[in-house]
């Protein structure tokens, strides 16, 4: 029985222990269940969030744990010196330390991500690098596993390094199942960007949201303009002009943008070729989609998909 512990604090955000579902789903996955699952405090007792609820918890000295999670609040987290201890012991002591949103403050008050690759939520990023240079903050990503410690970014994201938790412990199989009962995508990649190219354009109208839907599920297809305009049920020229005032950039952009989203997604999963990838986002050859990933991500597909390899097999 691997002991999962999740670390809160007064005015934790409640959200970071929707993780704790992904292994509760786990136990019933399988005959033997492998997960017990507790909450700890520097004090036990009731610890109440940032809503004003209270969760009963048990003090951390009471136990030793296999993997130890740190949960977020809403703001900048500034640990106790007796938290802060607790947990830069517990990297010696626990097989795996995390940290869920802004707990990456915790771990990094306590100087376990000195030098170490990690991640948060984007808003406190800049704020996170500034109080500890020593981070390799990589705020684009969704999780960060950098050897037996893992950041995940904001509260969701917690999810989905819970999924990549269990599937190293229980199989692919495993994780699919509790994803689909839980109703999210199956682990997210680590290395999936916290910005969704839909998100970003934030398209105010129905007709250019649906073009942007129509887009989306036809990315193996050309996409041309007129085609896009039809879905908007506009000409082209209203749609292209009525496109760039709400998104700020022209359809092909928009396009580009959403295939080399979904390209990479496909990357990071790594179950096709690159010229699979290509041919079903649409990109006309590989060539074509490595430019693509050059001016997006600075780095070409090869590249982040041996990342996010990397990282997994961490």
């Amino acid at each position: 029985m691997q002991h999962v512990a999740f670390l809160i604090y007064p005015d934790f955000q409640l959200m970071g222990l929707a993780a704790a579902t992904v292994f509760e789903f786990a136990n019933g996955e399988v005959a033997e269940p492998l997960y017990a699952i507790s909450y700890v405090s520097e004090t036990g007792g009731p610890i109440g969030t940032s809503l004003g609820m209270t969760l009963e918890t048990k003090p951390y000295g009471e136990g030793s744990f296999d993997t130890l999670i740190v949960c977020g609040g809403n703001g900048v987290v500034i640990p106790t010196p007796g938290l802060r201890d607790f947990v830069g012991a517990s990297l010696a002591t626990t097989r795996r330390l995390a940290a869920i949103c802004t707990g990456a403050y915790v771990l990094a008050a306590a100087g376990i991500l000195d030098g170490r690759r990690a991640t948060t939520h984007w808003g406190f990023a800049p704020d996170l690098q500034a109080r500890y240079p020593d981070i390799r903050l990589e705020p684009d990503r969704i999780f960060v596993i950098d050897g037996s410690v893992w950041t995940s970014a904001g509260m969701t994201a917690g999810i989905d390094l819970a999924l990549a938790m269990v599937e190293k412990d229980l199989g692919a199989d495993v994780a699919r199942a509790v994803s689909k009962n839980l109703v999210v995508h199956h682990r997210r990649a680590g290395g999936q960007s916290q910005f969704s190219a839909l998100l970003a354009m934030d398209a105010k109208s129905d007709r250019i949201q649906s073009a942007l839907a129509y887009a989306r599920d036809n990315l193996h297809t050309p996409l041309t303009v007129e085609q896009l305009a039809d879905a908007a049920h506009l000409s082209p020229r209203q749609f292209s002009r009525a496109f760039r005032a709400e998104t700020g950039q022209s359809p092909a952009k928009a396009v580009e943008n959403l295939r080399v989203e979904a390209a990479r997604l496909m990357m990071e999963q790594g179950r096709h070729g690159i010229d699979v990838v290509a041919r079903e986002t649409g990109f006309a050859d590989r060539e074509r989609m490595r430019r693509s990933f050059l001016r997006a991500f600075g780095q070409p597909p090869q590249v982040i998909r041996r990342n996010a390899q990397r990282d997994f097999a961490a």
